[in-house]
This record gives structure tokens, C-alpha cells and sequence, in this order.
């Protein structure tokens, strides 16, 4: 009834599993906010460290980074690939 012409269930259901790595990408992005709020909360307190606290927010920023990145090529092998 909601499927078009010449797809079937097994398409469907791997373009919801595509759509639901999202979560991923969502929470990589709530990290990185997290992540930035205590850096800039943590220089206002003591600004002296700033270089120091900025390395570490970058290196931790590529992190959260990474597992957004991970959750888009999962989404691209699921509708490309599966």
C-alpha cells in the first residue's frame, strides 16, 4: 500500500536503518557541545591555561567528530551497499 512500484520491504527497511545512524551524528554533536561549553567555562576560570585547554578541546572535538563520521559511512554502506 505504501510501497511504490518495484520496491519492497527490504528497501524500506534499510533506509530506516540508514535514517535511524542519525542518533549517532546527534549524539557526536550534543559531545561536541559539551565539549566546547567546559573549554569555555574552564578559560573563563583560569585563562592562563587556554593553549593547554584548547589542544585538549580540539583533540577531544576529533573524536566526537569521528563517530559522526562513522555513523554517516555506516548510513552510506546501508543504502548503497546492503
Amino acid at each position: 500500500m505504501f510501497l511504490a512500484e518495484g520496491d519492497d520491504i527490504g528497501t524500506g527497511l534499510k533506509m530506516l536503518g540508514a535514517g535511524l545512524t542519525g542518533t549517532g551524528m546527534i549524539g557526536a554533536s550534543i559531545g561536541q557541545g559539551i565539549v566546547g561549553y567546559g573549554a569555555c567555562v574552564a578559560i573563563g576560570r583560569n585563562p592562563e591555561t587556554a593553549p593547554k585547554i584548547t589542544s585538549t578541546l580540539i583533540v577531544t572535538a576529533g573524536f566526537c567528530e569521528s563517530g559522526a563520521i562513522y555513523a554517516l559511512v555506516i548510513a552510506i554502506l546501508l543504502i548503497f551497499v546492503a
